[in-house]
């Protein structure tokens, strides 16, 4: 994996982006970094977390397992995301199970050195809940978007924020269709069928290795925000 330091991760966190470089500076000589192989658990539901994760290199997958076994995805973290933070500021056990999809690096701020740096300096706290306050933002569309949105706006939502850089070049899934399906609550075969829709209707391209390309970037939030029977063909 590439070499970075936990200062070039913590700069290009997004719930961090808000602090000062000052408090950056201060976080980044708590962390250590942490490097996690592809199927590693990095944590399990209901246990302690290691501390506030942010991710460098790599993607991981954060689910809770169902009493019939089922697994709900709550979110990917990619390069850029968190996860921990919920029990590191709450002060609790894990609620939910973090593993690496693909050999990932973190920069990890201890959970006991973060919070005695916070309770000791309340303008680090304030800058911090405005940054949380946007993260749980986000949380409340993606809520949105499961229980108000059909599973074709849901897709197409997902498409363009993957499409990151609006270039009008091909790109390749960050997640296995399987994960996508279950972090957007779909079956495979309705995600496979939402898929073959947009291709129908003009909107993407899917290469046969798999990649993605958006031929109608206008047409696909039209989809993203009133899915495919609200949009004129």
């Amino acid at each position: 994996m590439t070499n970075v330091s936990c200062k070039m991760v913590l700069d290009r966190t997004a719930l961090l982006r808000g602090l000062s470089p000052g408090w950056l500076e201060r976080l980044a000589k708590l962390a250590h970094v942490a490097q996690f192989s592809a199927g590693q658990v990095i944590f399990r539901e209901g246990e302690d977390v290691p501390g506030l994760c942010c991710v460098g290199q790599g993607l991981v997958r954060v689910f809770k397992d169902g009493p019939t076994g089922k697994q709900l995805v709550l979110h990917y973290a990619q390069a850029g995301h968190t996860f921990g933070e919920v029990a590191v500021f709450g002060q609790f056990l894990a609620p939910a199970t973090a593993e690496a999809v693909e050999d990932s690096l973190c920069a990890v701020i201890p959970t006991a050195s973060l919070r005695g740096l916070l309770e000791a300096h309340h303008e680090l706290c304030l800058e911090l809940l405005t940054a949380t306050a946007q993260w749980v933002r986000s949380l409340v569309g993606l809520l949105e978007d499961i229980v108000l949105r059909d599973a074709s706006a849901r897709v197409a939502r997902y498409l363009l924020e993957a499409d990151g850089q609006a270039n009008h070049q091909t790109f390749t899934l960050p997640v296995l269709k399987k994960d996508l399906a279950a972090s957007l609550n779909l079956t495979q075969e309705t995600l496979s069928r939402t898929l073959r829709k947009l291709v129908e209707g003009g909107f993407i391209e899917s290469t046969p290795d798999g990649a993605i390309l958006i031929l109608d970037a206008s047409g696909m939030v039209q989809v993203a925000s009133l899915g495919l029977t609200g949009v004129a063909q």
